[in-house]
């Protein structure tokens, strides 16, 4: 086999990044936008020693499974990559997804990896479902303005104004925006050259408020003739916050430091349950709500919460699992490492009424190292302005219950858990580990290592927060042996 060589290939399975794989001439070829069952012409790529690359030509016969995307330009954007395959195909691939690393990554068996599973939790309706999306802007061939998504590997966008993901006022804001940067003459950003004002608009939803946010991301201070912009936005129905947020460095990181409101309120407000977060442009809050309920529900009944309990919540946000947790519980110690989010944590603890949950700011991975060394000061020198209170005072005293909890909740970045925090957990015995995972990679090395240090999986669930991609979220409920 050589490269540019076209060849016939029957797809046999799905990567993990929701590329066909089959075989041509003992070579197995990763094929993009090709399904399980398809028959189809490809051209070679890219070869390694024992596999290869290679782009889709043609389908020849289409898998039983394969759909018509609701999206014309779903395998040019790098949004949904498995959207022509049917949606309860995509559940099983996930199921299977999960499965596979536990057995491949974490060295489980088989049989008893089955035996842990519960069926994977997908949607009724897996569409419109995200509450935040961002746009980037950026100019067509003529130079008029244009918001969309990128292709995927790429930062070429591919003009989008209508996402089946996303909710329909997008379009409403995204045409407002893009007008009256034609009208005024407002150029987009071009990270070729570090020139041009508009770089991204972001847009929360909030399903069951129906509060707007829109953010509007610039490369400078203000925005030219912005009071007519906020004129037509904040006629939308729903719409409750417009701000700017100010990037002007030259990275791919979508927002800057500093946000601005230029109408309405700083924050929208939306609901997990009966639990109100307030949400800012910074605030990181789950995007498919309807899901995330259910993810949360899992992770509630995988703690095994009576009342009495004390529970540790890493890498809380804003507190949302936390929040969910402390109905239940005795007391819930939140950790966070975005200052900014420790603060809207403690606000959404206050509006809700909920008096037993603390947070700290710091990484999970140093404080709670900290706290199990004793060394409870170290909390307090992270966070120099904080007034200590009476309630602060009896830390002390509550000290032999936060170094020894009943629960530990984990929510990790894709990254996963660093070994040190894995190891001081082992140290400190909590009988009941939850992990919440959005890598279940990651999530089947970490399950290897708290398996080796004296803990069992119970129960593992995926749960499809993101329909029609190749991502999703996985709750493990994981207990003390010999309890």
């Amino acid at each position: 086999m050589k490269k540019n060589e076209i060849v016939k290939v029957k797809i046999e399975d799905i990567g993990t990044a929701g590329e066909g794989i089959g075989k041509a001439e003992g070579m197995t070829l990763f094929i993009k936008d090709a399904l399980p069952g398809d028959v189809v012409t490809a051209v070679v790529m890219k070869l390694k020693k024992t596999y290869g690359y290679a782009r889709l030509l043609e389908v020849i016969t289409p898998s039983p499974h394969r759909v018509i995307p609701k999206c014309s330009q779903s395998r040019r954007c790098g949004g949904c990559q498995i959207q022509a395959l049917a949606y309860e195909e995509q559940l099983r691939f996930k199921q299977n997804k999960v499965r596979n690393h536990l057995v491949r990554i974490g060295g489980f068996a088989e049989e008893e990896v089955r035996r842990w599973m519960e069926p994977v939790v997908g949607m009724d309706n897996p569409y419109h479902y995200r509450n935040k999306a961002q746009f980037p802007i950026g100019s067509d061939k003529e130079g008029n303005p244009v918001a969309g998504f990128f292709a995927g590997r790429t930062h070429t966008i591919i003009p989008i104004e209508k996402c089946y993901l996303g909710v329909s006022c997008n379009e409403e804001i995204l045409d407002i925006l893009l007008s009256f940067m034609r009208e005024n003459g407002i150029t987009p950003y071009d990270e070729a050259s570090g020139n041009g004002l508009v770089r991204h608009v972001l847009i929360r939803y909030g399903f069951t408020t129906k509060e707007i946010m829109v953010c509007i991301v610039i490369n400078g201070n203000f925005i030219p003739r912005q009071d007519i912009l906020v004129e037509r936005l904040s006629a939308v129905p729903g719409m409750t916050s417009i701000s700017i947020n100010i990037n002007t460095r030259r990275t791919n990181v979508i927002l800057g430091d500093t946000v601005r409101t230029i109408w309405g309120s700083d924050y929208i407000t939306d609901y997990i349950g009966d639990v109100k977060y307030q949400i800012s442009p910074h605030s990181f809050y789950q995007v498919n709500p309807v899901q995330t309920v259910k993810l949360y529900q899992t992770a509630l009944e995988y703690a095994g919460l009576t009342g009495d309990e004390t529970v540790w919540d890493l890498y809380c946000g804003i507190g949302t699992i936390s929040l969910f947790l402390a109905r239940k519980a005795r007391m819930v110690y939140g950790v966070e490492i975005v200052p900014q989010a420790i603060e809207d944590a403690r606000n959404n603890a206050r509006i809700n009424g909920i008096k037993n949950a603390k947070f700290f700011v710091g990484k999970a991975e140093e404080v709670l190292p900290d706290f199990y060394e004793k060394r409870v000061s170290e909390l307090y020198a992270a966070e120099p302005d904080r007034t200590a209170t009476e309630e602060d005072t009896d830390l002390e005293s509550r000290e032999p219950d936060m170094l020894h909890p009943d629960v530990v909740v984990v929510d990790p970045p894709r990254k996963g858990c660093e070994e040190s925090l894995l190891a001081t957990l082992i140290k400190m015995s909590p009988d009941r580990i939850v992990y919440v995972s959005c890598d279940s990679a990651t999530l089947a090395r970490d399950l290897k290592y708290l398996c080796e240090g004296g803990y069992e999986v119970r129960k593992v669930r995926a749960v499809d927060q993101f329909c029609h991609t190749t991502h999703t979220e996985c709750v493990v409920g994981i207990q003390r042996k010999h309890i």
